[in-house]
């Protein structure tokens, strides 16, 4: 996984007050939740405005400008 990636994600258990395995948990059970209407298209989020806020603010401290849809760019700058 990329460095600045998991300084994220690391970053915004503090946030949730959990470890970083809850908050891994709670995002994949999320994925699994499809959006009513958007079946195969999108999934439920687990994260609420504060904490959408939190990621935007720890991509930024940490560089990491990528998007869900680049993974393979991040694979790409490793």
């Amino acid at each position: 996984m990329e460095v600045r990636l998991v300084k994220v994600l690391k970053g915004l258990a503090e946030f949730n007050d959990e470890t970083l395995g809850e908050l891994l948990e709670r995002i994949v059970l999320h994925s699994f939740d499809p959006v009513s209407g958007d079946e195969g298209e999108a999934c439920a989020s687990p994260h609420g405005r504060a904490q959408l806020k939190a990621i935007e603010d720890l991509k930024r401290v940490y560089g990491l400008d990528a998007e869900s849809q680049a993974p393979r760019v991040l694979a790409k700058q490793q």
